[in-house]
């Protein structure tokens, strides 16, 4: 068996592992997703809608910049890599307008949160097939995906409520 290279821990590997947030032992997706909210907040309520714009694409660059080394590295889409998780997290609260006031924004986060990784883990509505479009495109698109059915739910959600 061919042993793999071992990641330098550089700025790939940081940006790749969502700051760190892929490190979590258990449900680095889930712990990525979760550790992009603070930056989303933040960049939603400081930047409005251009900012959380420009961190989306930050992160889709990101992700596609980064995820062949991790591929060669570790495995296929490895648990690891949440750049994806980071871009695709983001979606759901483009178009949102948040209050600047946390207590009152904190429902709305965790909305799109929820639902963004519902998307995710149960891949359906063509999740799944975006999944299996070649790397790293694949990596991304299933995430990127999954935000735009969260945005969709999300937007309903508001004008329902």
């Amino acid at each position: 068996m061919e042993k793999k290279p071992r990641h330098p821990r550089n700025l790939a590997f940081w940006l790749g592992t969502g700051l760190g947030s892929g490190l979590a032992p258990a449900a680095p997706g889930t712990a990525g997703s979760l550790a992009a909210l603070p930056f989303i907040y933040a960049a939603g309520v400081f930047g409005g809608a251009p900012a959380l714009a420009a961190f989306l694409v930050f992160w889709i660059a990101a992700s596609l910049f980064t995820a062949p080394g991790f591929e060669r590295c570790y495995s296929e889409d490895p648990a690891l890599f949440v750049a994806d998780e980071w871009a695709g997290q983001t979606v759901p609260f483009i178009g949102i307008s948040f209050s600047g006031v946390f207590a009152e924004d904190v429902l709305l986060l965790l909305a799109g949160f929820v639902l963004f990784r519902i998307f995710d883990i149960l891949k359906p509505l063509g999740i799944k097939k975006a999944e299996k479009l070649p790397s790293p495109l694949g990596i991304l698109a299933d995430d990127l995906l999954a935000g735009v059915y969260a945005l969709i739910l999300l937007k309903l959600l508001i004008l329902l409520i």
